[in-house]
């Protein structure tokens, strides 16, 4: 512990060094802690379709977003038509027999809305997930670990922690750290149980919050609840193949370390092999596995497969 009662570089370079998963599935390995998901697992996941209720689990790709350009410039998606209506009205397609046609096409960096870290995002001393250096993402993109290599890998079984109800409130304060005790007792308060493979959806409210103030106010960089580096012993521990959050960083801000910015990325994405989803919009979902009266579902989340790309918008969906 440092002098402010914080966890500091020591503690998390030991628990890069005790949870590090590289070479556990081959030299080559791409896909980190979705090996989890093995096929009898998936086929398990599957059997959890009943109802055929599907809730999406993405937030709108528009200028409406959350983002100001505070964090590394991103900005929310701009989205122009190349052809429209007053083109077919002018007759700039009259040359084409019968059919017109209207076209579309969309600016975004790929991480400003509801999306996935690549194994790639990340570096720690000089490396990134299987120990490949930086010389490994260049301007053209990721040689190693970029999305595109698990484009056929996110879809498995979901489990939702709904956090403010295991708390008793409407959604968690800023700067509220959860721990490996809370996400167990969440679990348990649910009467789910964690099996390996799982992808764990992690809900704070902090998107019900936003909606109830009418204002993004500093979503998508500031304070806010979320995953403290505690819980790094029970993700690492009960084999969850990916974790998704309803904020912007899906960790507790401040962090609660000192001299460390986002200790489980470093953990977790870095070392551990496991995927981190952000900004994923849970409040639909916590509704419909109230309703259902489980917190369990088939999920499919997919990256789009932009070659080289170090993350990735996706569209999750929750299937009932």
């Amino acid at each position: 512990m440092t002098t402010t009662g914080k966890p500091g570089r020591e503690y998390v370079d030991d628990l890069c060094r005790r949870y590090r998963r590289w070479g556990n599935w081959g030299l080559d390995d791409e896909h980190g802690a979705l090996n989890f998901i093995t096929p009898e697992a998936l086929v398990r996941a599957a059997g959890l379709v009943r109802t055929g209720r599907i809730v999406s689990c993405a937030l709108p790709f528009d200028e409406n977003g959350p983002q100001s350009g505070r964090f590394g410039g991103r900005h929310n998606p701009v989205h122009t038509m190349l052809q429209d209506g007053g083109d077919i009205a002018i007759g700039a397609q009259d040359h084409l027999s019968e059919l017109r046609f209207t076209d579309d096409t969309v600016t975004m960096p790929l991480q400003c809305g509801t999306q996935w870290d690549a194994l790639a995002h990340i570096f720690h001393n000089g490396r990134m997930y299987g120990g490949h250096g930086v010389e490994y993402v260049t301007s053209k993109g990721a040689a190693r670990n970029g999305i595109e290599k698990v484009a056929d890998g996110i879809a498995g079984r979901g489990v939702l922690l709904d956090m403010p109800r295991y708390f008793g409130v409407g959604w968690m304060s800023p700067g509220q750290a959860i721990s490996s005790a809370d996400l167990a007792g969440a679990a348990s308060a649910q009467n789910v149980e964690i099996r390996s493979g799982d992808v764990v959806l992690v809900r704070t409210g902090q998107l019900a919050q936003v909606r109830a103030e009418g204002s993004w106010g500093t979503y998508e960089a500031g304070d806010a609840p979320g995953l403290g580096v505690d819980s790094a012993h029970w993700i690492f521990g009960n084999e969850i193949a990916a974790v998704c959050a309803d904020t912007w960083g899906a960790e507790v801000q401040p962090n609660d370390t000192e001299n460390v910015f986002q200790p489980l990325h470093l953990i977790l994405l870095v070392n551990a092999g496991i995927h981190l989803g952000e900004i994923f919009d849970l409040e639909a979902l916590a509704e419909t596995c109230r309703s259902e009266g489980r917190y369990e579902f088939l999920f499919v989340a997919p990256p789009l497969p932009i070659t080289g790309a170090v993350g990735s918008p996706v569209n999750p969906l929750a299937i009932f």
